[in-house]
């Protein structure tokens, strides 16, 4: 459970999507390339040289399964495209506040400010808008990435959602996490005593055709490792089938006590292990964290002679 900072003193759940930019593309016909057909996934089209095909899926915790989680994602076919997740704080719920809400509405509300003159067409800026017009109490960490259309992706995140970037079965770029410590990210709030967009990490990568993208929250990349991420897209030939296999291979990761998971090792190495006794015994600190899931898998594909429906 992720601790929210306080003052001193699909699934169920609905995600955002800007529909009135989804657009149909004809099928890629490239072997090497997942392909992107409009009746399996969101596809993110514009008039540019590049853009994002893309596919999502949500899991949520099983405690939570009735409210659909708390993890709120976002896509558009603005510009090059547009992906972003947020996370709900669970700690939250602690205080009898819902932490769906504040990840949804600042999730509702970036779909909302994407095309905001004064965002500009950057990352940083569009967290910052969209944090200022989330009423809602709680806080969440989030990331946003947005294609340019010369093929620039640019980043912005605080806390520990993830993005991953593959270029012919390898990873190029990793995000960064940030933390406080253990189990407690950097995350944006109704509180004051926070982090906002002046705290995020930003970064900027220029995209091949073929690239794929794989976001996620800390369901995703506590429960399975880069290796795995890396095997599991390259063995699917549809986005979407390639963002469900990841979650479904995180809740299942999550559920097992035996798995030593990205989660159990950093555990570990941060001074949380079994008791001496049994580390006498050989025994030691394993297993997945059970949380909610959710996947955006994006392949950056060339569309010079796009039909718009």
């Amino acid at each position: 459970m992720a601790i929210p900072i306080f003052r001193a003193s699909v699934s169920s759940c609905r995600p955002f999507f800007d529909a009135s930019q989804s657009q149909k593309i004809s099928p890629f016909k490239r072997s090497r390339l997942l392909s992107c057909t409009s009746a399996e996934l969101n596809p993110l089209q514009s008039r540019s040289e590049l853009s994002i095909c893309v596919g999502t899926h949500l899991i949520p915790h099983p405690n939570k399964v009735d409210r659909g989680g708390e993890d709120a994602f976002f896509v558009s076919g603005y510009h090059g495209g547009v992906i972003a997740v947020a996370d709900g704080v669970s700690g939250w719920a602690e205080q009898n506040v819902d932490p769906s809400l504040f990840s949804r509405e600042l999730m509702a509300n970036t779909s909302y400010l994407v095309g905001d003159e004064e965002v500009n067409y950057d990352p940083q800026i569009l967290i910052q808008k969209a944090h200022a017009a989330t009423s809602s109490i709680g806080s969440a960490t989030i990331i946003v990435a947005l294609l340019e259309r010369n093929g620039t992706l640019k980043t912005a995140s605080v806390g520990d959602c993830g993005l991953r970037i593959i270029r012919e079965g390898r990873i190029i770029y990793s995000s960064s996490p940030q933390e406080h410590y253990f189990d407690c990210p950097y995350q944006i709030s109704s509180e004051v005593v926070t982090q906002t967009y002046l705290d995020a990490d930003v970064s900027s990568v220029e995209m091949m055709e073929g690239d794929i993208i794989v976001m996620g929250t800390d369901g995703l990349f506590d429960n399975v490792f880069d290796h795995e991420i890396v095997s599991t897209t390259a063995r699917f030939s549809g986005v979407a089938d390639a963002a469900k296999a990841l979650a479904k291979l995180a809740h299942d990761h999550s559920k097992d006590s035996s798995f030593d998971s990205p989660y159990s090792i950093e555990a570990r190495d941060k001074g949380f292990d079994v008791p001496l006794w049994k580390k006498i015994l050989g025994m030691k600190l394993t297993g997945g964290k059970l949380d909610d899931v959710t996947v955006i898998v994006g392949q950056v594909v060339s569309s010079p002679n796009i039909t718009v429906l």
